[in-house]
């Protein structure tokens, strides 16, 4: 979320958090050149106004290679409200979806699955994504290899 209040240092703190979310407040009033109360704040009001929606721990499989990132463009028979609650409602029970986005152009929904390989997804695939209601078309796309994950949006850069 985009707020015309943010300044240069809330970008910085912004840019900060992303790259360390678990940065004490002492550093990151230091690395923004605030007191430790100023800052804590500043990062109160980020948290209520939006700017921030809650803090994560990114995972890593065990081995990088364990894991195969499938993104899955989902097209449904309808396009009315009921069918896309019912779709995303059934999204949110599937533990190997973990993200997905409303899309506008050929295909309603875009999902980013893992899987453990091929057989894995072909088992997801079967077994979760074809029978979730009102699912017309599946398109698979395997990826090879990451090369950006969670950059900080342009927003946060200005």
């Amino acid at each position: 979320m985009q707020s015309p209040n943010l300044d240069a240092i809330d970008r910085r703190m912004l840019r900060l958090l992303r790259a360390d979310g678990r940065m004490s407040n002492a550093a990151l009033a230091e690395a923004v050149g605030l007191s430790p109360s100023a800052c804590l704040r500043r990062l109160r009001l980020l948290e209520q106004g939006g700017a921030i929606r809650g803090y994560t721990a990114i995972l890593a499989a065990p081995d990088a290679s364990s894991r195969t990132v499938v993104i899955v463009q989902i097209t449904l028979e309808k396009q009315t409200e009921d069918a896309f609650n019912r779709f995303e409602a059934a999204v949110r029970q599937c533990p190997e979806i973990c993200e997905c986005y409303l899309m506008t152009g050929a295909s309603d929904y875009l999902v980013r699955v893992e899987a453990r390989d091929a057989a894995d997804y072909e088992r997801i695939h079967k077994e979760q994504l074809s029978r979730m209601p009102g699912v017309s078309r599946i398109q698979s796309a395997f990826a090879i290899r990451t090369v950006v994950q969670g950059a900080a949006p342009a927003w946060v850069e200005e």
